[in-house]
């Protein structure tokens, strides 16, 4: 073979492993996108039935119940116009209260229920750790 033909073969082999390279990776990134939406969104019928996604707003006060099994909690969260419900199973958040602000992953269902996988609870930016504040106190 001429030194030709080989170096066109490695440009070959090299744009054919670029290419399945960025397609790998391209699919990993599609698989972990999670996108954000509002209550007033989800409501709006703008989030998609069936996909992961994060809705992020207010606990509603009065909202928070927890079932008979003491892991099922149900709440709403709410935007400055619509709100929504979620049930969420598994252990909540320390800084998870209602009036506070969270975020939760997971899916809504065709009534309307948000079924969260995952939740979130946010803070504002003066938090600070129970054990600091105490130690700080002491001082």
């Amino acid at each position: 073979m001429k030194k030709r033909h080989k170096r066109m073969g490695f440009i070959v082999v090299g744009l054919c492993s670029l290419g399945v390279a960025a397609a790998l990776v391209l699919s990993a990134f599609n698989r972990n996108l999670v996108f954000f939406f509002t209550p007033s969104q989800v409501a709006g019928k703008e989030a998609p039935l069936g996909r992961h996604f994060r809705i992020g707003g207010l606990v509603q006060k009065g909202s928070l119940k927890r079932d008979a099994d003491g892991l099922t909690s149900r709440f709403m969260i709410a935007d400055a116009a619509k709100s929504i419900p979620v049930v969420y199973k598994g252990i909540l958040p320390d800084l998870f209260k209602e009036g506070r602000g969270c975020v939760a992953e997971g899916k809504v269902a065709p009534d309307g229920v948000f079924y969260a996988d995952q939740v979130l609870a946010k803070h504002d930016e003066n938090y600070m750790p129970p054990e600091v504040a105490q130690t700080l106190a002491g001082k």
